[in-house]
């Protein structure tokens, strides 16, 4: 997939004009079985101050574990972005065309009890009804070793 390949698509997407304001998330990771094998809620909520922004992120998961990530987003171009947390190793980059937006970034993960250094490739789709719709591929070594799907919608305010 290339992100040139949704220039036509509608309805558009802009980072910054979604992810400004509260959002509500539902999302689950899948092995590469295809298990279910986690799956949380989360609430966003986004400000920008000209090209520079953060989006606040807490995850609840359902086995009772909490998490936090506050992203620091910068747009560097018409349609290009970078972004920094304090869980992200280095710094991440993404792009938006028509509806979709890819979000690439690598992260140490937990799971049960070791840490792999996984690298996530995050494509999110703008839906109707502002909704937008994440496939994250997490990569080790090139293979994809779980896929994580997110829904997000905006919270009227």
């Amino acid at each position: 997939m290339k992100i040139e390949d949704y220039t036509s698509e509608t309805p558009k997407v802009d980072v910054k004009t979604y992810f400004t304001g509260p959002i509500k998330a539902w999302g689950m990771v899948q092995n590469r079985k295809g298990d279910v094998v986690t799956r949380f809620d989360v609430t966003m909520n986004g400000r920008w101050d000209g090209d520079t922004g953060l989006l606040d992120e807490s995850f609840a998961y359902y086995d009772g574990r909490k998490q936090h990530r506050l992203w620091k987003i910068q747009k560097t171009g018409v349609d290009t972005y970078k972004g920094q947390a304090d869980d992200i190793i280095g710094e991440a980059s993404g792009s938006q065309s028509g509806n979709a937006v890819r979000w690439s970034y690598t992260m140490d993960l937990e799971v049960s009890g070791r840490t792999y250094r996984i690298k996530f490739d995050d494509w999110m789709w703008l839906m109707n009804d502002g909704i937008l719709i994440n496939r994250s591929y997490l990569k080790k070594f090139g293979f994809t070793v779980a896929e994580l799907t997110l829904f997000m919608q905006k919270v009227e305010q």
